[in-house]
């Protein structure tokens, strides 16, 4: 079973993650990241880090997470 992420650095991983992505000219994070912001914005809780139980209902948030945060 995969480790739940905490709200609080799964926002911040995601805050991070799209303000990369919005540097990129291309990529699908950059669209997944667009789209899931865009209907999420006004509430933080349909956000796709909010999908599921554990926070990891982005793939690029768990990547990021289990890099910096599981040895």
């Amino acid at each position: 079973m995969e480790d739940v992420i905490p709200g609080d650095i799964a926002l911040q991983l995601c805050q991070e993650i799209r303000e990369e992505n919005a540097r990129k000219r291309f990529g699908a994070g950059k669209i997944q990241c667009k789209f899931c912001y865009k209907f999420g914005r006004d509430n933080p809780e349909k956000l796709c880090i909010f999908a599921n139980e554990q926070n990891r209902g982005c793939s690029q948030v768990n990547k990021r997470y289990d890099k910096r945060y599981k040895k």
